[in-house]
């Protein structure tokens, strides 16, 4: 049973390779906003994780967030998802994401998440080659 209100928090150092102008999000050699919808991403699937069986896995389907604040290379920044709802099926999984950096709050936003049967996904992944 997946437990609303679980929450995990992710953190790592801003890099000149997680910069805006690394990615061509922007110009700036400051965190970028793709890097920080990852940690986010990557926040949630990690949160999610445990509650899994074996062969299951989830994917993104929404992602809604602000980028409210930069931060320069060199500060740590972090990212938090905690589950907020549960499909009725069971299906669907809806995260409040929010990040941080040294200084305070730099974004936030919703994530949703859906589990899927891992092989069954890449199935039909696979079968978009095949015509």
């Amino acid at each position: 049973m997946i437990l609303i209100g679980t929450k995990c928090q992710l953190e790592q150092t801003v890099t000149q390779e997680i910069t805006a102008a690394a990615v061509g999000s922007g110009a700036l050699p400051v965190f970028g906003t793709p890097f920080m919808a990852a940690m986010m991403e990557n926040a949630a699937l990690t949160c999610l994780q445990s509650f899994l069986e074996d062969g299951q896995g989830s994917v993104g389907t929404h992602l809604d967030i602000s980028h409210d604040a930069p931060t320069p290379i060199g500060m740590t920044v972090w990212a938090e998802a905690e589950i907020t709802a549960v499909s009725e099926n069971g299906k669907m999984v809806d995260f409040a994401v929010r990040a941080w950096d040294e200084k305070g709050p730099i974004g936030q936003g919703v994530h949703t998440r859906a589990i899927i049967n891992n092989e069954r996904f890449l199935n039909k992944c696979t079968a978009k080659l095949e015509g």
